[in-house]
């Protein structure tokens, strides 16, 4: 385990200094907004790529979440109240950002009474409303499986709604502080059943097993999953849980078209691949 924790990285995760204009760009509007990026608090190794294309996955509710995933990097503690001039902000900096297609996030927030619900759906009309030409991507907590919170995103109509299991059934509880695999099937049920395109993804390289994958890719689709993400998990900090297996690309892309084999809609399986990634297409 302990020689695994001080493996290099292969040459295909390696990734590039930002410093274009675009990245610039985008970087000024978070910073003058005081906007919160997924990008910059999940250490996305994507940034860079999305950012010089002018764009970028807004993170609303704050940027400390409630929950203590052994994954993730976003920080964990009490959050600060919810801003309710928070969709306002937003909504303008995706017009300055010039996005034909906004990807939002959120940190989980067990401590309010509708889980964050009321926000993220003034957020999606706020964005509808100021950029009436912009397409909109919800990445979701699981609202504890509420389905009435679940409900009140729905009911604001963003055109994809997303929510990740990611990891295969045996991991979750290794890896989820309070999700649970289960709950996020319904939850990616519920958004199924309403009409609205539904999207799932998971990482791979925590010890999940092939067949562990493509089981998992069944499940999703049992309950009506579209679009489908795989990427490589990578280590945020010494203190999360460390990588048990670099996955191949050759790997990645026998999972892709296994997944349209399975009947997915879309799917990217790439090391580098998160769940924003190329999800202009997923739209369509």
């Amino acid at each position: 385990m302990e020689e695994k924790r001080k493996r290099r990285k292969p040459d295909w995760l390696k990734i590039r200094i930002p410093a274009g204009k675009e990245y610039l760009n985008v970087k000024d509007i978070v910073n003058k907004h005081k906007l919160h990026t997924i990008c910059t608090s999940g250490q996305c190794p994507n940034m860079c790529d999305c950012w010089e294309r002018g764009t970028a996955t807004l993170m609303i509710l704050g940027d400390i979440c409630t929950r203590s995933c052994k994954f993730c990097a976003v920080a964990t503690g009490k959050p600060l109240p919810a801003d309710p001039d928070e969709p306002r902000r937003v909504a303008e900096s995706v017009g300055l950002m010039k996005l034909k297609h906004c990807v939002l996030t959120s940190v989980d927030r067990d401590d309010l009474p509708d889980g964050g619900a009321g926000i993220w759906a003034e957020t999606i009309r706020a964005i509808k409303k100021e950029n009436p030409g912009t397409t909109i991507e919800t990445l979701i907590p699981d609202f504890k499986g509420n389905t009435s919170n679940l409900q009140i995103v729905i009911d604001a109509a963003p055109e994809v709604i997303s929510h990740n299991l990611e990891t295969v059934r045996r991991i979750t509880p290794l890896v989820r502080s309070v999700a649970n695999y289960e709950t996020s099937l319904e939850v990616i049920s519920n958004i199924a059943r309403s009409g609205i395109r539904s999207k799932s993804g998971i990482m791979v390289g925590l010890g999940e097993a092939e067949k562990e994958v493509l089981e998992t890719m069944d499940d999703l689709l049992k309950v009506g999953c579209e679009v489908f993400t795989i990427g490589q998990y990578l280590q945020p900090t010494k203190d999360h849980l460390p990588v048990e297996e670099y996955i191949t690309p050759e790997q990645f892309e026998y999972y892709r078209k296994k997944g349209l084999e399975k009947g997915f809609r879309f799917v990217e399986s790439s090391p580098l691949v998160r769940s924003s990634y190329h999800a202009e297409k997923h739209v369509k």
